[in-house]
């Protein structure tokens, strides 16, 4: 059975940085594509950033030059560092593999 567990959020000012995490739990993480998604209030869930199992990137145009997405195969986390955050970066930050998704964690960016 695969879990994701994400960690990380937090409350932070304008302009700061946090760092998500994402432990994937279950076989085959190496062959998968690994997503965050987040969701604001009263707003759908979008897509953030992906990364492949080659290690390639994608990002939404609203977080490029600000967010990086990374992994570490030994220890099945994916990463996701935010800098420069905005009070429009405030949202629930889901881990997404395939139809698995984990429970969020809730970064607020106060202005």
């Amino acid at each position: 059975q695969v879990q994701l567990v994400e960690s990380g959020g937090g409350l932070v000012q304008a302009g700061g940085s946090l760092r998500l995490s994402c432990v994937v739990s279950g076989p085959f993480f190496t062959i998968y594509t690994i997503a965050w998604y987040r969701q604001a209030p009263g707003k759908q869930r979008e897509l953030v950033a992906t990364i492949t199992s080659g290690g390639s990137t994608n990002y939404a145009n609203s977080v490029k030059g600000r967010f990086t997405i990374s992994k570490d195969n030994a220890k099945k986390t994916v990463y996701l560092q935010m800098n420069s955050l905005k009070p429009e970066d405030t949202a629930v930050y889901y881990c997404n593999r395939a139809q698995d998704w984990g429970q969020g964690t809730q970064v607020t960016v106060s202005s």
